[in-house]
C-alpha cells in the first residue's frame, strides 16, 4: 500500500517534534468535477478568451449562478475555496459591459489583497477582448493616488473598491459618481461571510444606502454575492442587502485529497507560567518550526497567525530554523504579510508569493480570502482562527490546483483551542456558524441614517425600510435632522463633532474609533504602519515593544492628541503586555431575563464599561515577568450589550464554594466562558470582554458579565444568552478535561486579563460550572 502525501509529511513532523501530540488526523478524499455547457448568452469573444486560457468547461454551480445573475436575480454562490466563484460574476458582468457601452459594474472586497487579485484577473480578460476596450477596470480605495481619482470617476465602467471607500469616497460624493450610479447593472459582493458583527451591520447599511441612491439615479443593479462558507447563505446575503436572494450551494468543482492534522504542542520542561502553571510551547514558535520543516520538505507553505506581531516573529523564526538546518537559500525566501504595511510593500509580497519566489509566508488573515496564491502545498495555523468559517477558508488556501495538500492546526494554550483539538467533531463535523450582525442596532444605525440624510433627504419609505423611526426622532430632537414636506433633511451645525460636511468621516465601518494612530520611526521619519486609536493604548503605549518586517522598535511616545506613536529602533530581549482595570454598570431594564433554577438568573442587558490601561509588564523570553511599569492614560467608555448571570451565595455555599473562594471561582469561570463563546457566535475572544465580581453594585449578588467589545453590541452576547446551556456545557468540559493542577492558559488563564490572572481558582470554578450546567438545563433554547 502506497504512503500518501499526508502520511509522508506527518511522519517527518512527528520525528521533528517528538513532544507534540497529534490529537486527530482527518483524511478528505478527492472528488471529481461536474460540468455544464456554456450559456448561449455569453459574449462570444469572452467565451473564446476563457477557452484559450484553458477554461474549456464550466462547473455546474458556475452555470447556475451565472444564469440567475444574467436573468436579473440577486444570487449568492456559496461553494468551496478555489471552486471558481469569480467566473460566476465575470460571465454576466463582462457580457453586459460588452453588449451595452454605457453599462457599469462595481466589485466590493473586504481586503485589499483580494481586490487586487480580482482586478488583475478582470483586467487580463478585458484586454483580450476588443468589445471591452472601453471598460477600464480600476481600483478605488485608500491606496488610489488622489490625482488618479477624477479619471476613474469619469472613465471606468468597472470599479473595484471596498465597503469603507464606498461609504466615505463614493456615497459621500455621489453627485460626482452620477454616471456610474445611473448605469450600474451589477454589484459584486465578494467573501460576504466576513461581514459579521459590527462590520457586518455597517456593511449592510452601506449596501442599502447604495441601492437607495441607485434608485434615485434610475438604476436597479443585480447583486451577486460570493461566499466560500456560510451557515445559511441566502439569509446572510438577504440580511446584508434587505432583498430576497437565491442561494447556489451545490459545488461542482473537483478537489484534491487533503490531510487535516490537529496538533497540540508539548510542555516546556521546567518552565512555569503565572502562578506556577505549566507552560506549553507557544503556538507561534511551533508554527515557525513546522513551516520550516515543511519548506525543507519542498512544500510551499502559508502560515496563518492571529496578530501582526506574530506574523513578524513566525517568519523570522522559520528563517532562522532553515539557516540552522543548512538551507540559508530557503531562509531568504521566507516573508511575513499583514495589515498595516504600506501599499507598495504589500504589492511586492503579493507578486513574489504568486510567482513562487517565496516558499513560505507567515500572514494574518489578510491573506485568508480568495486571492490566488498559486500552488501552495501546505497551510499551518498558529491557533484556531476564531470561526469554523475562517478555519475552512484558511485550510482551503492549500491544494488550489488539485494537488494533494496538508493542513496543520496548532492549538494555542487557551480554552477554545484545547477544546477543539480534543473534540475534533466540534471543528470538523459541524456546520459553520451563523454570521451574527444586526443592522437595526440603533448605535450603528444612527450614523448611517444621518449620512443617508446628508446624501439625499429621507422619505417616509426610507425610514420604514431602514427601521429607523426611533433613531430619526432622536436625531430630530437633537437638531441633526429637520422634517419638511419632502422628508427629513440634514441640518447644518455651527459647532460640534458631527456636521453634514464630516458625517461620513465620523462613521467607522470596522468598529474602531475611526482615527488611525501613525507609527513613525524617529530615526528617519519613515511611516511604519498604523493602528486604530482605540487599540493604541494597549498596543503602542509608551515603552511598548513593536515589530515591523522583522525589525524591533520600542515606542518612545504615544501622542493621542496628534494620533502619532514615535518608535525607536532597538533590539530588546523582552516583550511587553498591557494591564488594565475594568468597571461595568447595568443601564436600564434587561432586554431578556430567565430564572431557569432557584438561585440562578440569566439576563441580556445594556451596560457601560469603563476601561483604563494602568500599566504594562515586561516579560522575558522564558515567560517570567521582570517588572511592572505604571502608565497614566485616559479611560475609555463603552456602552454595549452583555450576557450576565448571577448566583445566590446560598447556592454557592451549598455546592462547596466558600466566601473566600467566590472571587477566584467567578473570575476563572468568566475567563473560560470568554474562551468558548466563539464556538457558538461568529466572534473572536478579542471581540468580547468580561467582568466578574463577588458583589456587584447593581445586582447585589455574585455576578459574571461577558460583553461585546463594540458600541451598542454586535450580537455576540445575545447569542450567549440564547444558547447559555450549550455554551456553559462546553466551558465545563474544557476546564474539566484540562490536565493542569491549578489552572493554565488552556483552561482558565486569559492572555488579555487586565489583572494578571489574579485571583483564579480552577477547582472552585469547576464546582460552579458543573452547577450552572445542571441549573440551566432548558435555558437558551431560543432558536438561533
Amino acid at each position: 500500500m502506497s504512503v500518501s502525501y499526508g502520511d509522508e509529511i506527518l511522519a517527518q513532523l512527528r520525528e521533528r517534534f517528538p513532544s507534540a501530540t497529534v490529537t486527530h488526523v482527518e483524511e478528505i478524499p478527492a472528488s471529481p468535477a461536474r460540468f455544464a455547457a456554456w450559456p448561449e448568452w455569453v459574449d462570444p469573444a469572452l467565451k473564446r478568451s476563457l477557452i484559450d486560457a484553458s477554461l474549456t468547461h464550466l462547473y455546474s454551480h458556475q452555470r447556475t449562478a451565472a444564469d440567475l445573475a444574467w436573468a436579473g436575480r440577486d444570487v449568492i454562490v456559496s461553494t468551496g475555496t478555489s471552486s471558481g466563484k469569480s467566473l460566476c460574476y465575470q460571465l454576466p458582468v463582462l457580457t453586459s459591459l460588452a453588449s451595452d457601452p454605457a453599462a457599469c459594474a462595481m466589485y466590493l472586497t473586504p481586503t485589499k489583497a483580494l481586490g487586487s487579485d480580482q482586478l488583475q484577473a478582470a483586467t487580463r480578460l478585458v484586454r483580450s477582448i476588443r468589445g471591452l476596450s472601453g471598460v477600464n477596470p480600476a481600483p478605488y480605495d485608500g491606496d488610489t493616488p488622489v490625482e488618479a481619482r477624477a479619471g476613474i470617476r469619469e472613465q471606468t465602467r468597472f470599479v473595484f473598491t471596498n465597503p469603507d471607500m464606498l461609504h466615505a469616497g463614493i456615497l459621500s460624493g455621489h453627485a460626482r459618481w452620477a454616471r456610474l450610479l445611473r448605469h450600474l447593472r451589477y454589484v459584486v459582493v465578494d467573501e460576504c461571510h466576513t461581514y459579521r458583527g459590527v462590520f457586518g451591520a455597517n456593511v449592510s447599511l452601506v449596501l442599502r444606502r447604495l441601492l437607495r441612491l441607485c434608485a434615485a439615479y434610475g438604476s436597479s443593479p443585480t447583486l451577486i454575492f460570493a461566499s466560500a462558507t456560510a451557515a445559511d447563505p441566502a439569509a446572510q446575503a438577504s440580511r446584508l442587502c434587505g432583498r430576497g436572494v437565491v442561494a447556489v450551494t451545490d459545488d461542482g468543482a473537483p478537489t484534491g485529497e487533503k490531510s487535516l492534522i490537529l496538533w497540540e504542542p508539548g510542555f516546556i520542561e521546567g518552565a512555569e507560567g503565572e502562578h506556577g502553571a505549566p507552560v506549553r510551547r507557544a503556538a507561534t514558535t511551533e508554527a515557525a518550526g513546522v513551516m520550516a520543516a515543511l519548506v525543507r520538505h519542498g512544500a510551499r507553505t502559508l502560515t496563518f497567525v492571529r496578530s501582526r506581531r506574530a506574523a513578524e516573529v513566525v517568519a523570522m523564526r522559520a528563517a532562522e530554523d532553515l539557516v540552522v538546518a543548512g538551507r540559508a537559500d530557503f531562509a531568504q525566501r521566507i516573508a511575513s504579510y499583514r495589515a498595516g504595511y504600506l501599499a507598495e510593500d504589500r504589492r511586492v509580497l503579493e507578486r513574489a508569493l504568486d510567482n513562487g519566489d517565496l516558499l513560505g509566508v507567515a500572514t494574518t488573515n489578510a491573506l485568508e480570502l480568495g486571492i490566488d496564491v498559486g500552488g501552495l502545498d501546505a497551510v499551518v495555523m498558529a491557533g484556531f482562527p476564531g470561526t469554523v468559517a475562517s478555519f475552512r477558508q484558511q485550510a482551503g488556501r492549500a491544494g488550489r490546483r488539485g494537488q494533494a495538500a496538508v493542513v496543520v492546526m496548532i492549538a494555542r494554550d487557551e480554552p477554545m483551542d484545547t477544546y477543539l483539538v480534543n473534540h475534533p467533531a466540534a471543528l470538523l463535523g459541524t456546520p459553520v456558524e451563523n454570521s451574527v450582525f444586526n443592522p437595526s442596532n440603533p448605535h450603528i444605525l444612527r450614523g448611517h441614517i444621518y449620512c443617508a440624510a446628508v446624501e439625499m433627504p429621507l422619505t417616509e419609505k426610507d425610514v420604514e425600510a431602514f427601521g429607523a423611526d426611533e433613531v430619526v426622532n432622536d436625531l430630530v430632537s437633537e437638531g441633526f435632522l429637520r422634517r419638511r414636506r419632502a422628508g427629513w433633511f440634514a441640518v447644518p451645525q455651527l459647532e460640534g463633532d458631527v456636521t453634514p460636511e464630516n458625517a461620513h468621516a465620523t462613521v467607522s465601518l470596522r468598529g474602531g474609533s475611526g482615527e488611525q494612530v501613525m507609527i513613525v520611526d524617529v530615526s528617519d521619519g519613515r511611516l511604519l504602519g498604523t493602528v486604530d486609536a482605540a487599540r493604541a493604548m494597549s498596543q503602542v503605549h509608551d515603552g511598548a515593544v513593536y515589530i515591523h518586517q522583522g525589525e524591533y522598535y520600542v515606542i518612545e511616545t504615544l501622542d493621542l492628541d496628534d494620533y502619532v506613536a514615535l518608535a525607536a529602533p532597538e533590539t530588546p530581549d523582552y516583550s511587553t503586555h498591557a494591564r488594565s482595570t475594568t468597571e461595568i454598570t447595568i443601564l436600564g431594564e434587561a432586554h431578556e431575563i430567565a430564572n431557569p433554577s432557584p438561585g440562578l438568573w440569566l439576563a441580556c442587558v445594556d451596560v457601560e464599561v469603563v476601561d483604563r490601561v494602568t500599566g504594562y509588564v515586561v516579560r522575558l523570553p522564558d515567560g517570567t515577568v521582570s517588572e511592572h511599569i505604571p502608565l497614566d492614560l485616559p479611560e475609555q467608555r463603552l456602552v454595549t450589550r452583555a450576557v450576565a448571570y448571577t448566583v445566590d451565595p446560598l447556592v454557592l455555599d451549598k455546592i462547596g464554594i466558600s466566601a473566600g473562594e467566590i472571587p477566584g471561582a467567578l473570575h476563572a469561570a468568566e475567563h473560560a466562558a470568554i474562551g468558548l463563546l466563539p464556538l457558538l457566535a461568529t466572534c473572536d475572544r478579542w471581540d468580547i470582554g468580561g467582568v466578574s465580581t463577588a458583589l456587584h453594585q447593581d445586582t447585589l449578588l455574585p455576578t459574571v458579565f461577558v460583553y461585546d467589545g463594540h458600541p451598542g453590541g454586535a450580537g455576540f452576547a445575545d447569542e450567549g444568552f440564547a444558547r447559555f446551556n450549550e455554551w456553559i456545557s462546553a466551558t465545563y468540559d474544557t476546564v474539566k478535561s484540562c490536565g493542569c493542577e491549578a489552572g493554565c492558559p488552556s483552561c482558565v488563564q486569559s492572555p488579555k486579563c487586565g489583572n494578571g490572572n489574579q485571583p483564579l481558582d480552577k477547582h472552585a470554578a469547576l464546582k460552579l460550572l458543573g452547577a450552572l450546567v445542571s441549573m440551566s438545563q432548558g435555558a437558551g433554547a431560543r432558536p438561533r
